[in-house]
């Protein structure tokens, strides 16, 4: 078996001694110089986060100085939203452009980089890009506002406005349910706006048998629009032949009243036509089918 001398095993000795001096000292330099870096992050979070806050308080100051104001000008409440969601998005954008040069991230770069990246984007986002030019759209030429009563025919939606965004347009169902519309589906299909106007006609077909009464149904009809408080004065009552149907003859009865009124008036109407036809004897047919049932066992008879 081989033994180290003593002046082997002193200079082994003297290396290891070497070798853990040198990483001591290595370790030492390495923790040294990353404090300062761990320290100028934190200041640059705490930063950030200061200006997050500051930021974020400032821009609802501009978002509340903005919707007074146009609110001070009777701009409609529609544009009103729609400028306030345009502002939100690019105010954020500019806070957030700030806080990244904080950690020394040039506007410049960001620019850069969204311009080259423009093409991706662009087509990443082109439903987005469209609904939003959908949006600009409702606003400058108006099919409806918020508050209208609305039918989307591309959608088959219907419902109250409640906001038009950037990108959707909120609507209310009858029901009470959430409908998030895309403009771009709204402008580019048809748009029925049931409450775009003050008036409204009550359109009412009602059908009665061949037997009855013709000229005393049409009486009836037309007295009780004419007793119906919500029909406007202004406008006339119609009660004609709307139609000889297979099993009925269709009577229409016509009359105006206001949008707001326009589905009780039609309710109220088709539910008291029901009753005073029952107190005079009018008969509203229905659909009926006569069976005739064969026997097969009796003879055929012939005809000659």
């Amino acid at each position: 078996m081989y033994m180290l001398t003593a002046q082997e095993s002193s200079i082994i000795t003297e290396s290891i001694e070497n070798l853990q001096k040198v990483d001591k000292n290595a370790v030492q330099k390495y923790l040294e110089d990353l404090v300062p870096g761990i320290i100028n992050f934190a200041v640059q979070l705490l930063l950030a986060a200061l200006l997050y806050l500051v930021g974020k308080r400032v821009i609802t100051f501009i978002r509340n100085l903005l919707r007074k104001s146009l609110e001070h000008r009777s701009v409609d409440i529609g544009v009103r939203q729609f400028l306030d969601s345009v502002s939100k998005y690019c105010l954020y954008f500019i806070l957030w452009l700030t806080i990244l040069t904080l950690f020394g991230i040039t506007t410049a770069s960001v620019i850069a980089l969204l311009g080259s990246a423009g093409l991706t984007l662009g087509l990443a986002l082109q439903g987005s890009l469209a609904n939003f030019a959908g949006g600009v759209l409702i606003l400058l030429l108006g099919p409806f506002h918020v508050g209208d009563y609305i039918i989307s025919g591309e959608t088959g939606h219907e419902g109250t406005v409640k906001e038009i965004s950037t990108f959707y347009t909120r609507i209310q169902t009858a029901d009470n349910q959430t409908v998030m519309i895309p403009n771009g589906r709204l402008a580019d299909g048809a748009i029925v706006n049931v409450t775009g106007q003050q008036t409204r006609r009550v359109d009412l077909l009602v059908g009665i048998a061949y037997s009855a009464d013709l000229k005393k149904a049409k009486q009836l009809l037309w007295e009780l629009a004419e007793k119906e408080t919500r029909k406007l004065e202004d406008q006339p009552v119609n009660v004609f032949v709307s139609e000889l149907g297979d099993s009925s003859v269709v009577l229409g009865c016509r009359f105006w009243v206001r949008s707001e009124d326009y589905w009780q008036t039609k309710w109220d109407t088709l539910e008291a036509i029901k009753l005073v036809f029952d107190e005079n004897g009018v008969e509203i047919p229905f659909p009926q089918v006569d069976v005739h049932v064969t026997n097969r066992d009796e003879p055929e008879k012939k005809h000659f």
